[in-house]
């Protein structure tokens, strides 16, 4: 049989008061005294009342409920993002709802909707690999409910605030310092070009292959989701024949890692034979022999500004529906180690 579901007329009727003292005493009003408060605290606990806090926020026009959508949360820079939003929504009084789309647009569209039903009071998104629409992020702009993209945000453009790092330099870093290291040859493992991230990084990668007037070689560059599997199969046509790659730059650093095991395998030395660069600083690039130069992203940072921004908007800095938004660019860094 269901069990009956205590009311704050059950707590009002154990205790006998009035609903209305019980409802305040609940939400803390001031003109309750604290003994009251912590007696209907505690009958409330004692018959598992759950206040039912979507019907109180609809009522005052707002939940405290932010969305999050993101594509895993496995990934190290979304999983470390997700901590530093949370915290900093926490210590405003927001809870935070998360969704995952598993790099799925369908899912994504999904997601959006159910977040909009559910009535939060703002929205995060990083986008799906391969979200080049987002249309249905349009419902949030005509009902003026703050909206922000961050890490993956619409290349072209989009009326809603975006946080997102300085892609174009960390490609141009990576492939400079390998440059700058000696390597004549650069293979380069990026991701798909409908994503913000491996477009800009791409991008920095030709620009310091002409910058060291270094040769760019069709072959040695791959366009593919930077799973692990996926690398192995790239690391395998990289070193089928020689002459191989002098220098590696991938966009993240599974790949990073998977190629760097594959050139141990077939005894490389590294880094006299192969250099390796990575990108995100993962922290099993500090730890694996050798350690793995990458690229800092400042996920932490990037999800305190995302925040930051969200509620700058939610706080009375309303913009028009079509008003262009300049893009917020967080700094990356060159972190050093034994692979390059």
């Amino acid at each position: 049989m269901q069990k009956h579901e205590s009311t704050i007329v059950d707590i009002a009727k154990a205790l006998n008061l009035s609903v209305a003292t019980v409802s305040r005493a609940l939400n803390d009003h001031p003109k309750i005294s604290a003994a009251t408060k912590i007696k209907v605290k505690e009958q409330a606990n004692a018959l598992e009342y759950r206040r039912n806090t979507l019907a109180s926020g609809l009522r005052g026009s707002r939940t405290n409920n932010i969305g999050l959508i993101i594509p895993r949360v496995s990934m190290y820079f979304h999983a470390a993002a997700i901590t530093a939003i949370q915290n900093k929504l926490h210590l405003q009084g927001y809870n935070l709802i998360i969704g995952q789309t598993n790099d799925a647009v369908e899912m994504e569209k999904q997601l959006a909707s159910a977040m909009f039903s559910s009535r939060v009071d703002g929205l995060m998104v990083a986008s799906t690999f391969y979200t080049t629409d987002f249309s249905h992020f349009d419902v949030f702009i005509r009902n003026n409910i703050p909206l922000v993209f961050f890490d993956r945000v619409p290349i072209d453009f989009y009326p809603a605030q975006v946080i997102k790092g300085d892609d174009y330099q960390g490609g141009f870093m990576a492939t400079a310092h390998l440059a700058k290291a000696g390597c004549k040859t650069i293979a380069h493992l990026s991701g798909p070009l409908s994503c913000n991230l491996y477009k800009d990084r791409y991008a920095g990668y030709i620009d310091a292959l002409r910058k060291y007037k270094l040769p760019f070689k069709k072959e040695w560059v791959f366009f593919n989701e930077l799973t692990p599997e996926n690398a192995l199969l790239i690391a395998k046509q990289l070193f089928v024949k020689k002459p191989y790659p002098q220098g590696v730059f991938a966009s993240n650093d599974t790949s990073a890692i998977v190629v760097l095991e594959y050139a141990r395998a077939l005894q490389l030395r590294i880094p006299a034979e192969l250099k390796i660069v990575g990108y995100s600083n993962d922290p099993r690039t500090a730890i694996i022999t050798p350690a793995i130069t990458t690229i800092e992203q400042f996920p932490d940072k990037v999800g305190e500004r995302a925040v930051a921004a969200l509620l700058e908007i939610m706080n009375g800095a309303r913009r028009k529906k079509d008003q262009v938004q300049t893009p917020i660019i967080t700094a990356v860094e060159l972190i050093r180690r034994a692979s390059a």
